[in-house]
């Protein structure tokens, strides 16, 4: 999937989502995490599709089916993401998912990794508060 593509298809996503079609705009998330071009994409440009989803506002509560099958397909690029590059960020993306697919103990660790690589770099920074908070709400 070029970059091209891979922008597009978020665009379309994403046009689905503010035009309410919330339950579609998840399928469409969930369809593009699942397909194998998704991860052969840079770690930023995957990064900045699964921000959008994982990150988003004004989520649906009830989690829905649909939700929940999306945040299931980010499990995959995300993981990869977290154990090749090891980035805060991720860790933080990833957690959110398994909090979200009720896996409290994975999103946990998770969470505490993120917040010990990022503690080396930027002990001060928004994100080491944004994991501890995180943390602390489980």
């Amino acid at each position: 999937m070029s970059k091209q593509a891979l922008v597009q298809k978020v665009k379309q996503i994403v046009a689905l989502g503010r035009a309410g079609k919330l339950e579609e705009s998840y399928l469409g998330y969930r369809d593009l995490f699942s397909s194998p071009e998704f991860v052969q994409n840079r770690p930023e440009d995957q990064r900045q599709a699964l921000r959008l989803m994982v990150l988003a506002k004004n989520v649906p509560n009830p989690r829905t089916p649909a939700m929940l099958d999306a945040m299931r397909s980010a499990l995959v690029p995300l993981t990869e993401l977290v154990s090749t590059l090891g980035e805060p960020a991720d860790h933080e993306m990833l957690g959110l998912c398994h909090l979200a697919l009720g896996h409290e103990q994975a999103a946990s660790a998770i969470f505490k990794a993120g917040l010990a690589t990022e503690r080396l770099r930027s002990p001060g920074s928004d994100l080491c508060g944004e994991l501890m908070k995180r943390i602390s709400m489980i």
